[in-house]
């Protein structure tokens, strides 16, 4: 879109005020909007555009400065331009999680980001009105992604009334976990490319314009069983355990023990991979985004080994097993 490039360079130039600048592009991401990162006189900015037909800026806002209250490192807002979508924030920099994480940094920047998510998470008073609720309808909206771009668009599969029953009893199921956990401030993309390593207050944290007020292992589960990276197994349930401890001694939970948090956690993070593997076809199949197609293995991966441990979700474990592995190979 180089009329809206023109569009926004004209906005830093006229409205603005900046000086002369130079303009590249910094990220994308899964929506419509796109990032540029603008140099000049030896500082860093990050311009956002998001079209306002199809992204609102508004929430954006909004949530920058909540989470920047809590002492969270978020981009700061320093101009605005709603009409046309444009913003222009403070640069976290270069570095992500994702490219900078490994067998020696792990435990360092996870620490930072659970010490982020705790602080996120603190009870608060008067807040309950400021983020929309992670509700039963959101939860299966999100869910049905999965069933309907990527088992029955992306895979081909046909779904007969065993398939579709065995799928509702599974995401009613998993409603039901998410509903009955305490309800916190939830970032709901809380993973390794939106945190980025910081020489200050690590770790910076982007996109969260979709917050809601949701359950207490949402975060925790997109931060430890990445869709982009994994750890293994036992490793993430110590991590799981040490929240745990961290949560209860910070007034988050209470009366919760390990045991009953990780079943929470898993159960969580099946329901957040569902959602995430039906994105990614339709980010293939509907915005020609094929790039995360690579990303369905290893988060498809995550729901196999998840599902077989619990009873709850022992349908959908047969249905990778019967109908969806078999399909994979093929697409």
């Amino acid at each position: 879109m180089p009329e809206r490039l023109n569009e926004l360079t004209h906005w830093l130039r006229q409205d603005v005020g900046l000086p002369p600048f130079d303009i590249a592009p910094a990220s994308s991401d899964a929506s419509f909007r796109r990032y540029f990162r603008v140099c000049y006189a030896g500082q860093s900015r990050i311009v956002m555009d998001a079209p306002p037909d199809k992204e609102d800026c508004r929430p954006f806002i909004t949530i920058a400065r909540a989470f920047h209250a809590l002492g969270l490192n978020v981009p700061e807002v320093l101009e605005t331009n709603l009409e046309r979508g444009f913003l222009l924030l403070t640069d976290l920099g270069h570095s992500q999680y994702l490219s900078e994480l490994n067998e020696t940094s792990v435990s360092r920047l996870y620490g930072d980001a659970m010490q982020a998510l705790l602080a996120l998470q603190r009870p608060k008073t008067g807040s309950t009105a400021l983020l929309p609720a992670y509700d039963r309808p959101l939860l299966m909206r999100e869910m049905a992604l999965f069933r309907d771009w990527f088992m029955e668009r992306h895979l081909g599969l046909t779904l007969d009334k065993a398939i579709t029953d065995a799928l509702d009893e599974v995401f009613d199921a998993l409603t039901q976990s998410a509903l009955e956990q305490p309800q916190v401030w939830v970032h709901r993309d809380y993973h390794s490319r939106n945190l980025m390593v910081t020489e200050q207050g690590n770790p910076g944290i982007l996109d969260f314009q979709d917050a809601v007020t949701g359950p207490v292992t949402y975060d925790l589960a997109s931060l430890l069983r990445d869709c982009y990276i994994a750890w293994p197994r036992e490793q993430v349930e110590e991590w799981g355990k040490s929240y745990h401890a961290q949560a209860l001694k910070a007034g988050i939970i209470s009366g919760i023990d390990a045991a009953q948090f990780l079943r929470w956690f898993d159960l969580m993070g099946v329901q957040r991979h569902l959602k995430a593997i039906g994105i990614f076809a339709r980010l293939n199949i509907r915005d020609a985004k094929p790039g995360y197609l690579k990303d369905i293995p290893r988060t498809l991966g995550y729901v196999k080994e998840v599902s077989g441990r619990h009873p709850e979700t022992a349908g959908l474990h047969a249905l990778i097993h019967d109908r969806i592995l078999p399909r994979m190979g093929s697409v």
